[in-house]
């Protein structure tokens, strides 16, 4: 296949937990409700693919990959899958799951942080309460921190939903909230991180589409963002749509019609198990090949990491054979395809970052 061996930038993953998993600790970490299960399409997956990388039988039994798991250890056990998935660049959420640092110890490549606005905002009311200059505090600080970034993120679809307000200014009064849910706030501190990102080049990225019970799916329509893109297009912003299931088609329009739009499928690629090349296929069927890019969402278990990269390439050489065995793509334009996903796009996107002094 055209995708065997090629190099990943993975745009956007979390941190691994080392702790001996017991069965309904895996479990738990397997899906994004209360517990997941191995009885589903990534259950199958892991017991597949994950299997053999850990020197086990494919198909073994759930039971006998985690004792064989446990007796390797945790760190033992991440290193090995997060070794093998050929990224070469790993952008993480450092909002949930861990620093830069311990994540480094365990894969080949470099490492840079994905700052999340709401975090950065949190910490600041948390440390000094709601006083007055707080929102100046509050963008003093996102401004230090995306200095040292790779890029932003927000997790708005969650705290009040992607149809937030648009505002240029914050709310004329502060209530004091450890998880921020004002709508109005939000909106501001969207739009300061999209301030934020256009004159630093850094990408704003968004979580759309499913996610965990705290999330309305219906609010996490990136279509929702029409008003917000329309607004943002030409300031130098890009916007990275991130995960994107069930609504990865509405996604693809969206970066079909705004050139500063680009968008993942993430956590849906392992999911979704041998379904990955279907929703691979369903999200090219308009997205332009310049704005797909490869992330996992890996979080908590190397296990999703491992199949996010695996289950990428097998469904996108598949597709991309089936192309060139139809005479709709040629072999050439399809490694240029392939790579522009693999690392290309997000290389172009995050460039400022990853070239500070302009040059490659």
């Amino acid at each position: 296949m055209l995708t065997d061996g090629v190099q990943l930038t993975d745009q956007h993953c979390h941190g691994v937990v080392t702790d001996t998993l017991d069965r309904p600790r895996f479990e738990r970490l397997l899906g994004e409700g209360a517990r997941g299960s191995f009885d589903s399409a990534i259950g199958l997956a892991v017991r597949r693919w994950c299997a053999p990388a850990l020197d086990l039988p494919a198909h073994v039994g759930a039971d006998v990959y985690l004792r064989h798991r446990a007796g390797l250890g945790g760190p033992e056990v991440a290193a090995r899958l997060l070794r093998a998935t050929g990224v070469t660049r790993w952008f993480l959420d450092t909002g949930i799951g861990g620093d830069t640092e311990n994540f480094a110890r365990l894969v080949n490549g470099t490492v840079r942080e994905i700052v999340r606005v709401e975090d950065v905002a949190e910490q600041v009311v948390a440390q000094v309460g709601p006083v007055s200059g707080v929102y100046d505090m509050i963008e003093a600080e996102l401004w230090a921190r995306a200095r040292n970034a790779v890029g932003l993120k927000t997790i708005v679809a969650y705290r009040c939903g992607l149809d937030f307000p648009l505002r240029d200014r914050p709310p004329t009064s502060f209530a004091p909230e450890r998880r921020l849910t004002d709508p109005h706030l939000l909106g501001w501190l969207v739009g300061l991180a999209a301030r934020i990102g256009a004159e630093l080049g850094l990408p704003l990225q968004f979580h759309t589409g499913f996610g965990d019970p705290d999330l309305r799916l219906h609010r996490s329509d990136p279509l929702l963002l029409t008003d917000f893109l329309r607004r943002t297009a030409g300031t130098g912003l890009s916007v990275l749509l991130l995960h994107c299931w069930p609504y990865h088609r509405h996604a693809a329009y969206l970066a079909h019609v705004f050139e500063h739009v680009h968008l993942d499928l993430g956590l849906t690629i392992p999911y979704v198990g041998h379904r990955a090349g279907a929703v691979l296929a369903e999200t090219l069927e308009l997205a332009p090949f310049r704005a797909l890019c490869y992330s996992s969402d890996g979080y908590g278990l190397p296990e999703l990491h491992y199949l996010g990269a695996l289950l990428w390439r097998r469904g996108l050489g598949a597709l991309v054979d089936e192309w060139i065995a139809a005479d709709a793509i040629t072999a050439a334009d399809a490694e240029s395809l392939v790579l522009a996903v693999a690392h290309g796009n997000a290389e172009r996107a995050y460039r400022a970052a990853l070239y500070p002094s302009g040059t490659d």
